[in-house]
């Protein structure tokens, strides 16, 4: 059944009020990214169809600038090299095209944030795991109870809804907020040094 625009717009609404409760988790996930760039780590994020967009948008915010004129800050999207993913799906298989790249990339002092509406995808789940052996800090941005992806964060930014459109719109939020508490440290505000 098609689902009226008005539908979508008060589900969307009613999500975002909910959201507004999580503030003090995205001020938490946003200081710990600081502090990992501070040590000269990197933000790895990743995630699969619609997430893997997500991933891309926040590693832009953070090597481009959100608002501010700003030094870039050190971030990868693991779904963008697409010769790197075919070759680890091809030679091994999907399930192992983001973790054997976390197990080459993240260590101590690097932030692996993973991207997803269901917590389930046996990639993501396999690579927070890899990341929390390395010994990297991991972050969820995920849906609902999390899923299995939950076992395996360090941090986890759930949006309030089983509606996978509802919760991309959530991750957008809290990338856009994160963004905002970069840029600004980035840029040198005194009250985020």
């Amino acid at each position: 059944m098609h689902e009226s625009t008005e539908h979508q717009l008060a589900e969307h609404v009613s999500v975002g009020e909910k959201v507004i409760e999580l503030a003090s988790a995205v001020d938490g996930v946003a200081r710990v990214m600081r502090d990992a760039l501070r040590a000269g780590g990197t933000v790895y994020s990743f995630g699969n169809g619609g997430s893997a967009s997500d991933a891309q948008h926040f590693t832009g915010e953070l090597i481009g600038h959100y608002k501010r004129d700003r030094r870039p800050l050190a971030a990868v999207t693991l779904g963008s090299d697409s010769t790197t993913m075919t070759c680890i799906a091809n030679d091994y298989a999907y399930a192992d095209v983001f973790s054997r790249q976390v197990a080459a990339l993240a260590h101590e002092n690097d932030v692996v944030a993973a991207f997803t509406t269901s917590g389930m995808s046996p990639n993501v789940v396999a690579a927070l795991a890899c990341a929390q052996k390395n010994g990297a800090i991991t972050v969820l941005f995920g849906g609902g109870d999390g899923g299995d992806a939950l076992t395996h964060a360090d941090y986890a930014l759930l949006s309030p809804s089983q509606s996978t459109p509802r919760i991309q719109e959530a991750h957008t939020l809290f990338l856009h907020a994160i963004s905002e508490y970069l840029d600004a440290w980035a840029a040198g505000e005194e009250s985020l040094a």
